[in-house]
């Protein structure tokens, strides 16, 4: 009875160590509209899950906006061309990409416009 117990008790345990990282992987919760932003870098935050440009975006009415685009894992940036020194604060670049649907000024970017004209994507090239 005591060895039963103790192999259903690490069959449990097994299976819940391989679902935890599973349950942790999400979707970005964005809209299905290309949305284009061009702003100033104020911090680029090269980590997993997501690397973060933060943007000042200055909108149509002259308000600067506080913005927030990403892309995939480091991993998948790299295989596109990225490195943590592709952007710095103080470059502007455009960001192209799909805007949280609930409208926060949040972008997973699909390519970005470096400042030297140079278009690089974050999920493949097209």
């Amino acid at each position: 009875m005591t060895k039963k117990l103790v192999v259903s008790a690490i069959v449990v345990l097994a299976l819940v160590s391989v679902a935890i990282p599973l349950s942790a992987h999400h979707s970005w919760p964005v809209g299905n509209v290309l949305v284009t932003v061009k702003g100033t870098v104020t911090e680029f935050m090269w980590a997993n899950p997501h690397p973060m440009i933060s943007l000042d975006v200055r909108n149509k009415d002259g308000v600067i906006e506080k913005w927030q685009v990403g892309g995939p894992a480091i991993n998948r940036m790299e295989g596109n061309g990225w490195s943590k020194t592709t952007v710095k604060p103080g470059d502007v670049i455009t960001g192209i990409g799909y805007q949280y649907s609930d409208g926060q000024k949040i972008l997973k970017l699909d390519k970005a416009v470096l400042p030297d004209g140079k278009e690089i994507f974050l999920y493949g090239s097209r």
